[in-house]
């Protein structure tokens, strides 16, 4: 027996829907079109798989059945085509784009979406790594691009160029324990519980090696991998944390302070990997659309003077 892969689709629209008229609206038919073809389905199957009622349909016990079969008909029917269609990109070297946590957390994505939207035929390859690793890779040739801190990459003998500020901030609920602050030390900001990235996290690491040895011991009331997650914790009152301004969403109730110590102003570079000829033209594009994704970000007040 074999299913129409369209009538699958529209089932399974129902079925999410409880509505043959959502789902037909879900796959642009009529509802005079839906109908016949579930009925077409029914008659193919030879058993009901619809029940009716005045707010909608459910499926039968083989109406569930069926659309279990057929969502993994459509997961294998679409895993075919990907594979299929691979051996008919082009054949161009991806593109290989290195940065820290900050860079790859909210500038990487904004470009990866112009970039590959405007580049079908250019891959990307993204890797989240510490600035001294960055280098490294970007000196041997094992990168295109990578985007790296200002104060790890001095003197490396890369070609770089300014791409924008990643200073540290403090950030808490608004309404908390910052309110009317603007300002304040990383010493000050540990005598409160705080929220912190996981242990090997690049920034996490890059602010330990920074407040050295004598540093406050700092409560951490718990840590996690992710910085959206990071900031909603602090948002929602957890404790205190420090990130970079850059990742915080303008429209995000929260009180930001400015992290005084002199370690806590931070540039980002744009970093070029050493090749045997000139960048390739996608590696040259995705430059430019890193330099516009980081103009479009909004701007922020000057840091004090240190």
């Amino acid at each position: 027996m074999r299913y129409d892969l369209d009538d699958l689709r529209l089932f399974l629209g129902i079925v999410t829907e409880g509505s043959i008229t959502a789902g037909a609206r879900r796959m642009h038919l009529s509802l005079p079109s839906a109908s016949a073809r579930v009925r077409s389905l029914e008659q193919q199957a030879g058993v009901a798989l619809l029940i009716r009622g005045r707010r909608g349909v459910r499926p039968t016990p083989a109406g569930t059945t069926l659309a279990r079969h057929a969502r993994e008909v459509l997961a294998q029917t679409v895993r075919l085509e990907s594979a299929v269609a691979s051996y008919t990109r082009s054949p161009t070297a991806p593109v290989t784009l290195l940065g820290g946590g900050s860079a790859v957390h909210r500038l990487v994505p904004r470009a990866l979406v112009s970039f590959l939207l405007a580049h079908p035929d250019v891959d990307v390859r993204v890797f989240e790594n510490r600035t001294p690793q960055i280098v490294r890779m970007l000196a041997d040739g094992e990168a295109d691009l990578g985007i790296v801190l200002d104060d790890e990459a001095r003197g490396c003998g890369l070609v770089m160029e300014p791409l924008g500020d990643d200073s540290l901030v403090v950030v808490g609920q608004a309404g908390g324990i910052l309110a009317g602050r603007t300002s304040l030390t990383y010493s000050e900001a540990a005598e409160h519980p705080l929220v912190g990235l996981d242990a090997d996290a690049s920034l996490r690491r890059w602010i330990e090696r920074h407040v050295g040895p004598h540093a406050p011991v700092v409560r951490y009331r718990t840590t996690v991998a992710d910085l959206n997650v990071l900031v909603a914790l602090a948002a929602a009152g957890v404790g205190l944390a420090i990130v970079p301004r850059r990742v915080i969403d303008p429209s995000q109730p929260l009180d930001v302070c400015e992290l005084q110590d002199s370690w806590a102003r931070r540039h980002h570079l744009l970093a070029w990997g050493t090749t045997t000829g000139p960048p390739s033209p996608a590696t040259e594009s995705l430059a430019e659309h890193l330099r516009k994704a980081s103009n479009a970000e909004p701007r922020r007040a000057p840091l004090p003077p240190s």
